[in-house]
């Protein structure tokens, strides 16, 4: 193992779809151990969307520090590589602290930018930048999705904002996103160790029921109403997320209110059936330990820590060997 390697620290990774319990977990282990969260889901970097994005409670985050939420407002853009820049500094302030810190994610390209870092950016011109943005958010889903996998066959989804991101690269630098990733990527910032959260498809079904069920309990129509009542574009990026479309869609009269509850509930589905398969495929090259989240989040918490002293312990004596 090279020198460069082992000076990246690792880092112990808590993923597993939407409705897992992932943040039940964190809490969990943050009472055996200090530790800081740093989210990793796209959807929480949005202030004000609370409900639909399942942020932790406050009481929760004033007891345990928690990184990467409430850091733009809806319609705002915020890239994996952006992520990936802020975090290295979190981690760096995590660790100065004496605290763990936990990466907690659903959002796999923030993942894959921490572990195995993104591409150098060229330059684009903000004034093209802004007219192709423009010119893009007018596309419908199938359109835009169409037009990235002609300008680069290796798209692979991922929503309106890679889509659109795909699109950008390609008309303003000449060459596809997944050429620059390819040939420009730059180290990432942590070695990751993953625990990956896992339940048989029917709990997880029921888990995301009763979840969506518990969010528009709490107010998320409220949410997405108060929302737009500031300005904020139907179409803006935070609103255009999984569930807060269908909250959306509801209230300008293009779904019924009866249908609602299901059409979040299935999109949701779907969602965590995208992120299991990204889950299966996409961890490569580092440890990686599944952990059934049927049993209670204090017994994992406690299996998490005592796998990881072990973990932890033997990848210091390799970075000294």
């Amino acid at each position: 193992m090279g020198g460069a390697e082992t000076a990246r620290p690792l880092t112990p990774v808590l993923l597993g779809p939407t409705a897992v319990g992932k943040t039940a977990v964190a809490t969990a282990l943050s009472r055996l151990v200090p530790l800081s969260v740093v989210s990793a889901d796209a959807r929480q970097v949005y202030r004000r969307l609370d409900i639909g994005s399942a942020k932790p409670e406050p009481a929760l985050r004033a007891e345990v520090p928690h990184y990467g939420l409430d850091l733009i407002d809806p319609g705002e853009r915020y890239s994996a590589g952006r992520f990936a820049r802020d975090a290295s500094a979190w981690l760096a302030e995590i660790r100065a602290a004496g605290r763990l810190p936990l990466v907690v994610g659903g959002t796999g390209f923030y993942v894959r930018a921490l572990a195995e870092g993104l591409f150098r950016e060229p330059p684009l011109d903000p004034v093209r930048r802004e007219r192709l943005s423009t010119w893009a958010a007018g596309l419908p889903d199938a359109t835009l999705a169409r037009f990235a996998v002609r300008l680069d066959p290796r798209f692979r989804g991922g929503g309106r904002q890679r889509g659109s991101r795909a699109l950008e690269v390609a008309f303003l630098t000449g060459r596809p996103l997944s050429w620059w990733q390819r040939e420009a990527r730059e180290f990432g910032v942590m070695r990751p160790w993953y625990i990956v959260l896992t339940l048989p498809r029917e709990v997880l079904r029921r888990r995301i029921a009763d979840r969506v069920d518990r969010m528009l309990a709490a107010g998320w129509v409220d949410e997405v109403q108060r929302e737009l009542a500031r300005g904020t574009a139907p179409s803006a990026a935070g609103l255009d997320g999984i569930g807060y479309r269908e909250v959306v869609a509801m209230l300008q009269g293009r779904l019924e209110p009866t249908a609602m509850r299901e059409a979040i509930i299935t999109a949701t589905r779907r969602y965590a059936k995208r992120q299991d398969t990204w889950l299966r495929h996409q961890l490569l090259g580092a440890p990686v330990w599944s952990l059934d989240a049927s049993a209670s989040p204090e017994q994992m918490a406690g299996q998490i820590l005592e796998r990881w002293r072990t973990t932890s312990h033997f990848a210091l004596r390799a970075s000294h060997s």
